[in-house]
């Protein structure tokens, strides 16, 4: 796999379903801004809740977690608790 140098970044700070992108791409890497206060869902999809990509369990501590893999369908994060975390990505 070679990584593109035309990253994106979406930033989530808040309880909510974000739909990051739509179609294939590249998740770089979440980047945990604080310690989570809830769980992180990450998916490749553009519905559903269904992690199958990863997920970070409630108190994940700060820090950058890489995961150099492509997404197929759309990158879909949940976040369950107001957790400060940014998304970077590479649409293809």
């Amino acid at each position: 796999m070679q990584l593109r140098d035309n990253y994106q970044y979406q930033a989530i700070s808040t309880a909510t379903t974000t739909q990051v992108d739509t179609g294939q791409g590249q998740l770089i890497a979440i980047i945990v801004g604080e310690t989570a206060a809830g769980a992180i869902s990450i998916i490749d999809n553009t519905s559903g809740s269904t992690a199958n990509i990863g997920a970070f369990k409630a108190s994940i501590v700060e820090g950058t977690y890489w995961f150099l893999c492509q997404y197929a369908a759309g990158l879909r994060i949940i976040t369950a608790g107001a957790s400060k975390i940014t998304v970077i990505y590479s649409p293809i």
